[in-house]
């Protein structure tokens, strides 16, 4: 690998982008120090088994990855009735912590910078994946289609509504989760509050039915979001927490199709936020330039790690004309971080690169995961 690790000497850019900054240039978001602007997003990939465990196979995948800016780590549960698939990750106990900071260390040792991303499925899920009594969610609403359980695939049940009370036992949940995390010696954490999962759940009109102190109006919605993402700052520093969102991303009928209620929900969310100076906000929205992303980045007045891929890739011309753009600080990347382990020296050279496989994105072995060629490998043959 080529990309130099982050020495003491780096350049404080103090999470502004200045003239003749580009997408391979180094850059600060909060308390983390990156050698480029590319991130690599949270990707479910399902090797932990039925343990959760980060095993062998997972530390080699991620430290494989070390020269991309930021690692996301895949979003990984804080409790059991929170896991949402097979084969997830978790850190909820002493041997996943000691799984993940396996990981920690090995993408150290090449330099890398990475942090945990740590997601309560919430109502997408089943419990012959949880092996919980019962799935939760804002409201008792059942998500639409079918679980992939390990018996087979079966509907999605109707989940519990979590009491006020169980709000407070799952946002300690999520804290104690990122305790672990940084005691397992990554970098920080990022909350998952998009694509259909618990945070976005309460978010999200469709699925957020309540009429307590958690549900109605938009700030009534986002009110839980803040008080988690507040205690998890405030128990490791807010200097290593981020938070992703994905406002009308429309996923999982997490549903947010009325611009103004969505305007104002996240409005409501950044502009309470945006006081604890979070080490960066990433969106995913198919227009990270548009109105609505750069009006979110204005309210939360921080690093923005933009993403525009799920439904369409992010290729290097898109990142690279985000970031010169000046329309974000670091972009997110997924399918080709997935295929190219070295996808910064790819992108920073120009050259050619993977092709990823889409039907052993969530398979339980090495193809399709940590035996994609390296740029010197592949240029050898």
């Amino acid at each position: 690998m080529t990309i130099a690790a982050v020495g003491n000497g780096m350049v404080d850019l103090r999470n502004r982008l200045v003239p003749g900054m580009d997408l391979f240039s180094p850059v600060r978001l909060g308390d983390l120090r990156l050698a480029n602007r590319v991130v690599m997003a949270p990707l479910t990939r399902l090797r932990a088994g039925a343990s959760g465990v980060p095993n062998d196979l997972v530390v080699e995948h991620y430290a494989q990855r070390a020269g991309i800016g930021l690692i996301v780590t895949e979003g990984t549960y804080p409790s059991a009735e929170s896991r949402a698939y097979p084969g997830q990750p978790g850190i909820i106990d002493d041997e996943q912590q000691a799984g993940w900071a396996r990981v920690a260390e090995a993408v150290h040792a090449r330099g890398g910078t990475i942090v945990l991303q740590v997601m309560h499925g919430g109502r997408v899920s089943h419990p012959d994946i949880t092996g919980t009594p019962r799935i939760v969610a804002p409201s008792a609403i059942a998500i639409r289609g079918q679980a992939r359980t390990p018996n087979g695939k079966v509907a999605y049940p109707v989940p519990h509504a979590l009491t006020a009370e169980e709000a407070q036992q799952t946002r300690a949940d999520i804290v104690a989760a990122s305790r672990r995390a940084v005691a397992a010696g990554l970098d920080g954490v990022e909350v998952h509050g998009a694509n259909g999962y618990l945070l976005h759940e309460f978010l999200s009109p469709a699925s957020n039915q309540r009429t307590d102190e958690y549900g109605g109006t938009p700030a009534n919605r986002a009110r839980f979001v803040v008080e988690v993402v507040t205690a998890v700052a405030e128990a490791i520093g807010a200097g290593r927490v981020g938070l992703r969102i994905s406002p009308e991303h429309d996923v999982q009928d997490a549903l947010e199709t009325d611009r103004d209620d969505v305007l104002a929900t996240y409005g409501s969310l950044l502009d309470q936020l945006r006081p604890l100076g979070l080490a960066y906000l990433s969106i995913l929205h198919r227009e990270p330039a548009g109105d609505l992303a750069q009006e979110l980045r204005r309210r939360f007045a921080g690093p923005l790690v933009a993403n525009s891929g799920f439904g369409t890739v992010t290729t290097r011309a898109e990142a690279v004309r985000l970031i010169e753009a000046a329309h974000a600080d670091a972009v997110a990347v997924g399918r080709a971080a997935i295929a190219n382990p070295d996808l910064v020296e790819r992108w920073q050279g120009e050259h050619p690169e993977n092709e990823p496989n889409a039907a052993l994105f969530y398979a339980s072995g090495a193809e399709g995961y940590t035996d994609y060629p390296f740029l010197v490998a592949s240029q050898s043959r």
